[in-house]
């Protein structure tokens, strides 16, 4: 009866299928298990990273608010510009390690809902922390530097390059040095082009920037560089050159040429009245195709100041010398105010005729003459009277 034969087989066959889907389904539990754990530990781990992570942070954070050195008794001075923004503030304290780190510094002005800080100078320590000072930030500073560089009305760049080196931490050489530093010359006749084009246009000149640095003075403070501060004094030039590019230029003057003659007029005269007359002598002489044989360009051209000048100063060699050469000169003599600027291009008593003029350096009085006859007879006077007091 092959039926009966047959049912066993198929009976075993059932059992091997369900002991192989009983395996099989311990098999997945086992692995299941398994990545369960190692799931469990990979979160664990995560879990552990981020704790770990997160009070890293908060320390560095925590540490970053905190002083540079609490023992310090260092004084920084810091200036605050104008408009300047949180970040930019953040990036100078750490310039000069008054703080530990920008960001941070900005995080807590912000999340501590620090208006923005008043521009001024502050003093601040490395022993302040974060939260201090941004207390003396917002409280606002002084408008007064503590270190200020006063250039004066017709002082020269060796001059300014002396008034550096004692209020600043910067050498008179290496103000110097930049003084001959075209390229940042140039840097600043493209920033300027109405005020330096014409100094740049010119050759055999000793400072391309003489007279164009503005008298005035000017705050320092910690960490601003030697270019930065020159930029002030160009950029203050420029402000004030601004109202009279237009009439340079009708007048067909170059800014070189006025501010050569207006520096000239700044040391040959004491008040605006006089500075305007001798102005009107250089453009007389200047059209009559005299030099104009001024004692302040023999000085700058020996770079010494002299009460009397001996021919053989007036015969020194130099561009400078206008003695002996005509026209203007390769440029400034020294930096003018701009009082005389406007002498210049507002010139007096041309219609009188008026070549020569002497000072009474006594009185401070100026003598004007139409020839060379009558300007030596006003200086002999002027010598024998002087002579006669004494």
């Amino acid at each position: 009866m092959p039926s009966q034969d047959k049912q066993p087989k198929r009976r075993a066959k059932h059992v091997e299928v369900r002991q192989d889907a009983r395996d099989l389904a311990d098999k997945r539990v086992a692995e299941k298990k398994i990545v369960d754990k190692i799931v469990y530990w990979i979160v664990g781990i995560l879990v552990v990273l981020i704790l770990g992570g997160v009070l890293i942070g908060a320390l560095y954070v925590h540490t970053a608010l905190q002083p540079i050195d609490r023992h310090s008794t260092k004084k920084v001075d810091i200036s605050v510009p104008l408009g300047a923004s949180n970040e930019q503030i953040g990036e100078t304290l750490v310039k000069q390690k008054v703080i530990k780190n920008a960001k941070i510094f900005t995080y807590y002005v912000k999340s501590h809902n620090f208006s923005a800080f008043q521009a001024g100078f502050y003093e601040l320590k490395p022993s302040m922390s974060v939260k201090e000072v941004a207390n003396q930030l917002s409280n606002g500073g002084s408008q007064i530097s503590k270190h200020r560089v006063l250039v004066k009305e017709g002082i020269t760049i060796d001059q300014i390059g002396d008034q550096i080196a004692k209020k600043t931490p910067y050498s008179k050489k290496a103000f110097l040095k930049l003084m001959k530093d075209q390229t940042f010359a140039k840097q600043l006749a493209k920033k300027y082009p109405d005020l330096l084009a014409s100094s740049m246009a010119k050759k055999n000149v000793r400072y391309h920037l003489e007279g164009y640095l503005y008298p005035a003075t000017y705050n320092y403070y910690d960490g601003l560089s030697l270019k930065g501060l020159v930029r002030q004094m160009v950029a203050q030039e420029n402000t004030y050159m601004k109202s009279y590019y237009k009439k340079i230029k009708s007048e067909g003057l170059t800014v070189q040429q006025v501010l050569t003659l207006a520096s000239l007029c700044e040391r040959e005269g004491n008040n605006a009245s006089d500075r305007a007359k001798i102005a009107g002598v250089f453009f007389n002489r200047i059209a009559a195709g005299m030099p104009l044989q001024s004692d302040i360009s023999v000085m700058y051209a020996l770079n010494t100041h002299k009460t009397h000048l001996y021919n053989k100063d007036t015969a020194v060699k130099s561009p400078y010398n206008l003695y002996k050469n005509k026209g203007y000169g390769p440029g400034p003599f020294n930096s003018p105010s701009i009082a005389s600027v406007h002498a210049v291009l507002n010139p007096k008593s041309r219609a009188m005729g008026y070549l020569y003029f002497v000072a009474d350096l006594k009185t401070g009085k100026v003598y004007y003459s139409q020839n060379f006859e009558e300007h030596t007879s006003t200086n002999t006077g002027i010598q024998t009277k002087n002579n006669s007091v004494n």
